[in-house]
């Protein structure tokens, strides 16, 4: 049993495919957030930004 979990880890550490889409998602979250801030009238971001957290936060179960 544990050369078998040894041998799934060491896929696992090996595998790249999962990081890649996880910078990618990276990458277009911070360019919608430049250009929601590039777009936006000044200080109007700050306060989309507050109230869709608040939307978020009010809609996960507690």
């Amino acid at each position: 049993m544990y050369q078998g979990f040894k041998q799934l880890a060491a896929r696992f550490v090996k595998d790249e495919e999962g990081a890649t889409a996880i910078e990618y998602s990276i990458i277009a979250g911070l360019m919608a957030v430049a250009l929601a801030g590039f777009f936006a009238p000044a200080g109007s971001l700050g306060a989309a930004l507050v109230t869709a957290y608040s939307k978020i936060v009010a809609a996960l179960p507690h």
